[in-house]
């Protein structure tokens, strides 16, 4: 194994680029937006161009996180999720957004509490410590 990636290594940037895909792709099936995506499709949402983006995907599917999708003949390939890619674009999804999706202050996470039986914050054990 070569030496660590320097900041500005090309290594680098790819892994963010394939990270922000999975995570737009995730995003786009689970909102149910596009199940299967072309390399033009998520250059409107990622940060590159569509001839960056279809290198990337080809690397994603050698590495199994997506896979090609049956077309016309001469039309621009399509990806979708395999199911690791799924789960990996969930993890780095919540990741990204864990600040925006976890409870406020005040909010009680615990299902087994009894306020989230009553809907009443006072009734919160993890409130009064």
């Amino acid at each position: 194994m070569g030496p660590a990636p320097e900041p500005g290594d090309p290594r680098i940037d790819d892994l963010a680029a394939i990270d922000e895909i999975l995570q737009v792709m995730y995003w786009l099936r689970g909102e149910r937006l596009a199940q299967a995506v072309r390399a033009a499709d998520l250059s409107r949402w990622v940060s590159l161009s569509a001839q960056e983006v279809g290198p990337l995907l080809a690397r994603m599917a050698a590495a199994g996180l997506v896979q090609a999708v049956e077309g016309e003949a001469g039309e621009t390939p399509r990806y979708e999720l395999t199911a690791l890619g799924a789960r990996e674009g969930s993890r780095r999804f919540a990741d990204e957004f864990a600040d925006l999706t976890r409870p406020g202050h005040g909010e009680c996470a615990d299902p087994d509490c009894e306020c989230q039986r009553t809907g009443d914050p006072a009734d919160c054990s993890h409130r009064h410590v």
